[in-house]
């Protein structure tokens, strides 16, 4: 592929992106809210207004957001700040290496969602619609 036809498809593949890391996040949120898939140890839920049921929230709605591209930038802000905050109140006091400590997903979705508060949801979303763009 030529240089042209790779900076065509770059806002293609951004919605493409956003929509598989938002689809894999809106997991997080269902198995934590409505044990789907099936939690390891088998045991219910959390409690709504713990800090655990209220990132089960945001994976949930923020997730499904995402996965339309509707409120995209300022969803991607909030989740990015999210995965930060879990990263370092759940991951980093156990280790200061991210392998290790079981953190490197959080990362990653926090500068995936980063990127996307700054590159937008791409042409494929519902935000792109409303703009009036054209798929």
């Amino acid at each position: 592929m030529n240089e042209h036809a790779l900076e065509a498809w770059a806002p293609r593949v951004l919605s493409i992106l956003r929509i598989v890391a938002a689809v894999l996040f809106f997991e997080h949120g269902t198995q934590k809210l409505l044990g789907f898939p099936a939690r390891p140890d088998g045991g219910a839920g959390p409690e709504i207004f713990s800090l655990i049921g209220a990132s089960g929230v945001l994976e949930l709605v923020g997730g499904a957001l995402l996965i339309l591209g509707l409120f995209t930038r300022p969803v991607a802000f909030v989740l990015s700040g999210e995965m930060a905050f879990a990263y370092w109140m759940a991951h980093a006091p156990k280790s200061a290496f991210p392998l290790l400590n079981g953190g490197d997903a959080s990362i990653l979705y926090c500068f995936v969602f980063l990127y996307i508060f700054f590159a937008g949801p791409g042409p494929w979303s519902l935000d792109a619609k409303r703009a009036g763009s054209t798929f």
